[in-house]
């Protein structure tokens, strides 16, 4: 064997072994008992000292030293391997199974909290996953020139900065928050109103997830507290949540987290467990989700199909005629939740979270502080104050998880989902007619090949151009919404 084919041979079982720790992370959220909360995370911890091992092993360093790329797609695999290596090279062994057991056991104290409305018994535990963290941002950051905060973005985003994302929100946010006053302005769209069986709704999730194309042979649906997708190649399994009042809550999360499940499920099978098996960035992963879920799923189009296919789900229930219903899928309201705010306002509830997220990281922001800072910037955002923990500080999983640096890839994911969507309407002009039979084959044939089947052969931000054919840039996705909301609103 070359010493290539020994790298990736290596490699595979590395990544074989990272799909078990994520298969365990799918299983504590969906259907762990909670006794074995501390089990799990001494378990955790075991699979993450054995990956860590693997990772920042010797070998690795000599032999993509001597390895030769047969082809591009070998010189990414080495590109991404050396990029792992480099990383986990840096962060102590003790110090990431400390963090896989912390943030395991953190997961649950934080759904407890939650449910109880009881910050101050989240702190504690979210205390030590802060210290963990910023010990760990200051171990990768080390000799780069880059601060903490960036060091940990690297996972998510790489080569992005803080600095950067700062300067792009600054961009977004007054025609962001121009537009909402707008909005504001107007009468309010009624809500869809009734009580919505959850049985059914989880028949039409499951419905709508086969409409844009997830693929059930490699895949489930289940439900957990926090919609997420899970796994790569062919296992790769997604989550919803149910509410009898409010069934778009559960289809969209559904569709949205079919995007994520799409893209992984596209992905060439020859880089399956390999470093290139997998979504170039949580920026591009949540440009797919974000796309299927709003650009494609709330279009006028699809929603004239969608309320046919809810009054056959649902019926006697009392739907409004296709523009009210497009409109009230599309209201734009007042409230707290970032996974249930409109397009509108969603980049506001990121970037409130981006700047408490790098104040911690940075030091300049204390967990005693952190239920305090949310609410006052929350009031300053959106004018009115949180009523509960849950609607605040304690309503996502990610920074009891460790996922600090993940939050802003959200909105990144928005402005690259703006670029694609205007290179897909660019190609595609009959997308609407296609749309409105329920058919999303268009769409996901030119997002396979331009973008998903790719993986991670090249960086994020030369996939998106090589996608769309344009420059990155923001101003897709802002007049995309002034174009949508001004039309839905008579602005």
């Amino acid at each position: 064997m070359t010493p290539f084919d020994e790298l990736m041979a290596f490699q595979r079982e590395t990544e074989a072994l990272a799909a078990i720790a994520g298969r365990l992370g799918w299983d504590q959220e969906t259907v762990m008992p909670r006794g074995a909360a501390a089990q799990r995370g001494e378990e955790m911890a075991a699979i993450e000292g054995v990956l860590h091992a693997r990772r920042s092993d010797p070998r690795l360093g000599d032999w993509l030293a001597a390895a030769e790329a047969p082809d591009a797609a070998g010189a990414a695999q080495l590109r991404e391997i050396a990029r792992a290596h480099a990383r986990a090279r840096k962060v102590p062994a003790r110090l990431a199974q400390r963090l896989a057991q912390v943030t395991s056991q953190a997961q649950g104290t934080w759904a407890e909290a939650r449910a109880a409305e009881d910050f101050a018994a989240f702190r504690p535990v979210l205390e030590e996953v802060v210290a963990l963290k910023r010990e760990e941002a200051g171990a990768l950051a080390e000799g780069t020139g880059r601060d903490a905060y960036d060091a940990l973005l690297d996972d998510y985003e790489p080569g992005l900065t803080g600095a950067e994302i700062a300067r792009m929100f600054d961009a977004m946010r007054p025609r962001l928050t121009a537009l909402r006053a707008a909005i504001f302005e107007r009468a309010e769209p009624a809500a869809l109103s009734g009580d919505f069986d959850t049985g059914r709704q989880m028949d039409l999730a499951r419905e709508m997830a086969t409409t844009f194309g997830y693929d059930w042979g490699r895949g489930r649906l289940d439900k957990a507290v926090h919609p997420f997708c899970e796994g790569s190649g062919a296992d790769v399994r997604i989550t919803t949540r149910t509410d009898p009042a409010d069934p778009f809550n559960c289809l969209y999360s559904v569709i949205h987290e079919a995007g994520h499940a799409v893209y992984e499920q596209m992905i060439a099978p020859e880089y399956a467990l390999t470093a290139l098996g997998q979504g170039a960035s949580m920026g591009v992963h949540e440009s797919q989700s974000r796309l299927f879920e709003n650009q494609l799923g709330r279009s006028r189009a699809f929603c004239g199909w969608l309320r046919g296919r809810m009054a056959a789900t649902f019926p006697g229930a009392a739907l409004p005629d296709e523009d009210a219903f497009h409109a009230a899928v599309n209201r734009v309201h007042r409230g707290h939740i970032r996974t249930e705010s409109d397009e509108v306002q969603y980049n506001l509830h990121i970037m409130l979270r981006f700047d408490l997220e790098r104040a911690l990281m940075l030091g300049t922001l204390d967990v005693a502080d952190l239920e305090s800072a949310w609410n006052e910037r929350f009031a300053a955002d959106f004018g009115y104050g949180v009523d509960r923990p849950s609607n605040g500080c304690l309503q996502d999983v990610h920074w009891s998880v460790g996922l600090f640096g993940y939050f802003p890839t959200y909105a990144l994911g928005n402005v690259y989902a703006g670029c694609l969507h205007a290179a897909l309407r660019r190609d595609l002009p009959d997308l609407d007619a296609a749309l409105a039979q329920g058919d999303l084959s268009p769409a996901r044939d030119w997002l396979r090949e331009r973008l998903q089947r790719h993986g991670r052969l090249f960086e994020p931000r030369d996939l998106i151009t090589r996608a769309t054919g344009d420059a990155l840039s923001e101003e897709p996705l802002l007049s995309y919404l002034e174009a949508k909301f001004g039309a839905l609103y008579g602005l």
